[in-house]
């Protein structure tokens, strides 16, 4: 309900006549009234008075109703007050003209009391309903943008998280290469000074005796069995930093606006090494096992860094929940990962990842893939994994990410990508 006296109205009218009877209806209501009786007059009124509505007389000096509204909806400050005209004129195309200028509605002389009472009672109560939807909408955009923010910053965690993996996973297969090929090198380099001593005693014509003697003393049998050995460590780690470079440029690959063709065992391959760090037994955990079965896939026309990242967190969560199992459940059985990819009849390339741990309960399962939601403990995780790669497959790549588990039976998430 309105309050009349918080709703000044503005009545620009040159009749006194006219006025006086408007002055009268609207104040036995309990409005708050001011009366102009020329259209500049009602300029300087309406910054003083900032009335909730104007009842405005079409026909006036100098200055007409008409030209008075385009003034009052062209000023932002006014542009928003209703204006209702009041005229005896009748004509269609003056009343269309009055409501192309803005004004809300239109009353024809000679004036009633109940009329004009009711009319000013529906435009207060629109413009009323108008300014609270104005301020219910800047509170939303405010609560969208906020939350805009929240899910940036959710998001740049998320990142942060799976690059801190990633950082982890390269570190950790790369450091026993890096380790062989500096613990060999010193090896080979010490052999080779050895050789070009032993070498030089030939240029020298070192006396037989000499030349037995500095064998015997570097061990050239040895060196001679030795020697290829060392090359073939430093070349096989060289190869294996090189292959560990490949999968890291195979996964962290940038993606195009444009989908490419891609072939999906190889992302999970980039995968699988750069999480094979913690599929290795470490104090109560068993090493997790790999069990690989993939069909004959073709490449896939996809965004393969987004699919990559969506490995990562189908894997990485699998290795979480069979970690879980070994610190809280004593005697587990040995852990497992699956990884099974298919052609289904549907002509979709199928990837499911399964592990053999405690499983998800259903009522979770329901919640599995919503925004911000995780079972995790406070900083363990944004609860944007799932969220982020149910969105990536579902609407980036138009497939489908699904969950099958069962407590006691483990956990089985399910990619269907189209060909």
């Amino acid at each position: 309900m309105i309050s009349p006296l918080n709703n000044p109205i503005l009545i620009v009218d040159d009749s006194p006549t006219n006025a006086a009877a408007l002055l009268m209806m609207l104040e036995q209501s309990g409005f708050k009234v001011v009366v102009a009786s020329s259209g500049e007059s009602a300029l300087d009124l309406v910054t003083e008075v900032s009335p909730s509505l104007i009842l405005l007389d079409v026909v006036l000096p100098k200055m007409d109703g008409f030209e008075l509204c385009s003034h009052l909806k062209a000023a932002t400050t006014t542009q928003e007050i209703p204006i209702i005209f009041m005229t005896s004129l009748s004509r269609t195309e003056d009343k269309v003209k009055g409501l192309s200028l803005g004004a809300v509605d239109y009353i024809t002389k000679p004036l009633h009391k109940e009329e004009i009472i009711a009319r000013v009672n529906v435009h207060l109560n629109l413009r009323n309903l108008n300014k609270q939807l104005a301020e219910k909408t800047s509170e939303l955009t405010l609560a969208l943008h906020q939350l805009q923010q929240s899910q940036l910053h959710l998001i740049q965690s998320e990142k942060k998280s799976a690059l801190g993996e990633l950082v982890s996973g390269v570190a950790h297969e790369i450091n026993n290469p890096v380790g062989c090929i500096n613990a060999n090198a010193i090896y080979a380099s010490t052999y080779f000074r050895e050789f070009i001593q032993h070498l030089r005693l030939y240029q020298q014509k070192a006396s037989h005796a000499e030349i037995a003697s500095h064998a015997e003393e570097i061990d050239l049998d040895f060196l001679i069995d030795d020697l290829p050995s060392v090359l073939t460590s430093l070349q096989e780690s060289a190869i294996r930093i090189k292959d560990i470079s490949e999968s890291l440029r195979i996964f962290s690959r940038r993606d195009t606006e444009n989908k490419i063709d891609f072939d999906l065992h190889q992302g999970l391959e980039s995968t699988l090494l750069i999480l094979k760090h913690r599929l290795k037994s470490e104090n109560r955990k068993a090493e997790i096992e790999i069990i690989k079965k993939y069909g004959e896939l073709p490449t896939v026309s996809c965004f393969p860094g987004a699919l990559n990242q969506v490995f990562m967190n189908l894997l990485a969560n699998a290795i979480d929940s069979l970690h879980d199992c070994a610190e809280h459940i004593s005697g587990y059985q040995t852990p497992q990962i699956q990884i099974y990819t298919e052609l289904n009849h549907h002509n979709h390339a199928v990837i499911s990842i399964q592990d053999n741990g405690v499983g998800i309960p259903e009522n979770i399962q329901q919640k599995i893939f919503k925004y911000a939601f995780t079972t995790k403990p406070v900083g363990k995780g944004t609860g944007l994994g799932l969220a982020i790669a149910r969105q990536i497959i579902v609407e980036k790549h138009g497939g489908a990410l699904e969950v099958d588990s069962q407590l006691g039976q483990g956990a089985k998430f399910t990619i269907k990508l189209p060909l």
